[in-house]
């Protein structure tokens, strides 16, 4: 499921989660990327903050969760202020622009489905 992000008629962005199967349908990876024209003035915040609450139920999940490069502070910060809690780190798990990365490890629970 996804969705597109648009301020003032222009698209900028997206948000969007992947259910798992079987045993892991109720566990779904969360997903945003929002243009950089935007950066820093609140809206992934927002977003995130609609779409989780609203995905968690629509897709009735115990677990929604997103992993977030190491350097990208932003994004942890989304994530930290919608109730994500980290909850580990995947060691030298992106390699990108020929350095290696970690990735941040958050997830949103409930124990029990409204």
């Amino acid at each position: 499921m996804n969705l597109a992000i648009e301020i003032d008629g222009q698209a900028c962005g997206s948000v969007g989660a992947q259910q798992g199967v079987a045993e892991r349908g109720h566990t779904a990876e969360l997903g945003y990327w929002l243009g950089q024209a935007y950066w820093g003035q609140g809206v992934m915040t927002r977003v995130v903050g609609l779409f989780a609450p609203w995905v968690m139920d629509e897709l009735r999940l115990f677990r929604l969760q997103a992993s977030v490069v190491d350097f990208n502070l932003g994004s942890a910060r989304v994530l930290e202020k919608n109730g994500f809690q980290e909850e580990g780190v995947e060691r030298c798990a992106v390699y990108k622009r020929g350095v290696l990365h970690d990735l941040r490890r958050f997830a949103r629970v409930r124990t029990r489905l409204p």
